[in-house]
């Protein structure tokens, strides 16, 4: 089981995913928050919907995934906001040990 996360979370416009990005590494929760604009589409309460989204990919540890969702829950404005996590199987020892060094 990979030790190094990815969370990816969909927000709805940049000042909720500058907010929830601050938190998340001003507590130390994540190492790095990336924002990249999306648009996504999806059924939502029986309706095919399309809006234009930031999708965070937030660089953590296994160990604190439930406190990144407990974030994401509390300043999220969705009712179900997307928070999904994939493992990071690999990459530069130097930047794994980062991630490490900065998350607590």
């Amino acid at each position: 089981m990979a030790e190094h996360i990815e969370v990816q979370v969909t927000c709805d416009d940049g000042a909720e995913a500058d907010r929830i990005a601050d938190h998340l590494v001003e507590q130390r929760l994540a190492a790095c928050v990336q924002q990249v604009p999306i648009r996504s589409t999806y059924r939502w309460q029986g309706a095919v919907e399309r809006d234009d989204e930031v999708l965070l990919l937030v660089k953590t540890r296994r160990a604190l995934v439930d406190q990144v969702e407990a974030v994401v829950a509390d300043l999220h404005s969705y009712d179900l906001p997307a928070v999904t996590a994939v493992d990071i199987v690999g990459g530069s020892a130097e930047y794994l040990a980062w991630i490490d060094a900065e998350t607590s």
